[in-house]
């Protein structure tokens, strides 16, 4: 869990990224707490930006971004030295086999040649790779590559990981496995993590807070279990007759409402209320309930909020 005493990993205040014509990030603020946080948004959202921008390999066009206290502009291979990043894209080189390519990561990060290979070994244990180590990376399966670039971004010992779609390709069993490791590397090993991934499901099986990004700006942030209102009673109901007086009457009663199709909502009643209130609703305002049963919001549905596809 986070420490909440504990100051942000990660802020960004008044964030502009310009390519040529194109803002890729326009004047965001923010920050991601200790622990694990999700980062969210569609394809173009901005995501690859905001994370490339804090590795300081995008320099933002205006505004200030700070990663564990250091500035990234001014201080970017010290940002680096304290990072792990686990890109989306493969980036082994195959003819090596796994000890010999951790183990040079982990000299580029300024181990000594002792050091590294002994890392290299405890952390392809780690991420179940032990006992293919000695193979080349190039006769690894997808699922097995993307565990060594798990093992790449932790041999360092970092303070926090960038994970880029960490289960991309993975079969269920594998990213069971991934997700149980990320798990474990915040809860167990300390590490601070933020996920970037299109798996919603990953995300709040691993994370605490989220963060969505749309057309450059950010439209959610905070802890999931917040984000879903989780603190109001929900129900999906279906009605018929006068929608529009019955939807009139729930605003009236401060109630939530999220239209999915012509005749189903989804409502939000405060915990003294309950589904007896809304058929009262209903038949005092011309209309009839064909269907309701309570309603477990998901991060999918915040995220369809968020960026307004609901």
């Amino acid at each position: 869990m986070p420490d909440t005493a504990s100051p942000p990993v990660v802020t960004f205040d008044q964030v502009t990224v310009t390519y040529g014509n194109q803002q890729a990030l326009r004047e965001v603020t923010g920050g991601f707490a200790a622990g694990a946080s999700g980062l969210l948004g569609p394809n173009g959202a901005g995501k690859s930006t905001l994370l490339k921008s804090l590795l300081g390999f995008v320099r933002p066009t205006a505004g200030s971004m700070r990663v564990l206290g250091l500035d990234v502009v001014t201080k970017p291979l010290e940002v680096r030295a304290r990072l792990g990043y686990m890109p989306e894209s493969d980036a082994h080189i195959p003819a090596m086999n796994a000890v010999t390519f951790v183990a040079y990561c982990a000299r580029l990060a300024g181990l000594p040649l002792t050091d590294a290979t002994q890392r290299a070994h405890e952390v392809l244990y780690y991420v179940g790779l032990g006992e293919a180590r000695y193979r080349d990376i190039g006769t690894y399966s997808t699922g097995m590559r993307q565990r060594i670039k798990l093992a790449q971004a932790l041999v360092h010992d970092p303070d926090l990981l960038f994970l880029d779609e960490p289960t991309n390709g993975m079969d269920p069993q594998g990213r069971d496995e991934m997700l149980e490791l990320m798990r474990d590397i915040t809860q167990n090993k300390g590490i601070n993590l933020i996920l970037s991934s299109h798996l919603l499901a990953d995300v709040e099986a691993t994370c605490e807070r989220v963060l969505v990004l749309n057309k450059g700006t950010i439209v959610a942030e905070g802890p999931i279990q917040e984000l879903k209102g989780t603190t109001r009673r929900a129900f999906e109901i279906r009605v018929k007759g006068n929608l529009e007086r019955f939807r009139d009457a729930l605003a009236g009663a401060g109630v939530e409402c999220d239209e999915t199709l012509d005749d189903v909502m989804r409502v939000r009643i405060s915990d003294d209320r309950g589904a007896k209130d809304l058929f009262a609703l209903a038949a005092a305002n011309q209309a009839q309930v064909r269907h309701l049963r309570p309603f477990v919001s998901t991060l999918e549905d915040v995220f369809a909020r968020a960026i307004g596809e609901e």
